[in-house]
């Protein structure tokens, strides 16, 4: 299994959608580096869902119920979309500033390319931040 780390702006698409929705579309995204992540995704990986601009968090985990196709909202056609529906949220979510206080997690991809909007998240990286949220 891969872990990802996918940002969305809560004023768009929060977390608490996604729960009572129970799955999604994750489209819209229009970086080439993000969609090459998208397209490497395989069924039943899971993802942090991180909060962008409002909260700076993790504050879920969801899992990758389709593998990349087209989005429908690209009228190029270059651009992917995966389904996702949540796991679980975090006991306490996990801010940007842990994040990038904590030894383990200062390289992240979210620290490192912060414009990024689907990133790769390393086993470690994962275990740290599930750690932080059971603090």
């Amino acid at each position: 299994m891969t872990f990802w780390l996918m940002k969305s702006e809560p004023a768009a698409f929060a977390w608490q959608q996604l729960m009572t929705d129970k799955r999604a579309k994750w489209d819209g995204v229009r970086n080439h580096q993000a969609a090459n992540n998208m397209k490497a995704m395989q069924l039943g990986d899971e993802a942090f869902f991180y909060h962008s601009n409002e909260g700076l968090e993790i504050v879920g985990i969801m899992r990758i119920t389709k593998r990349a196709y087209p989005d429908g909202s690209d009228p190029t056609g270059r651009f992917v979309m995966v389904d996702v529906a949540p796991v679980r949220a975090l006991k306490h979510s996990v801010t940007l500033k842990t994040i990038k206080a904590d030894p383990l997690l200062r390289g992240m991809a979210l620290v490192r390319q912060s414009r990024l909007s689907v990133s790769p998240v390393t086993a470690a990286e994962w275990r740290r931040v599930l750690e932080l949220s059971e603090a």
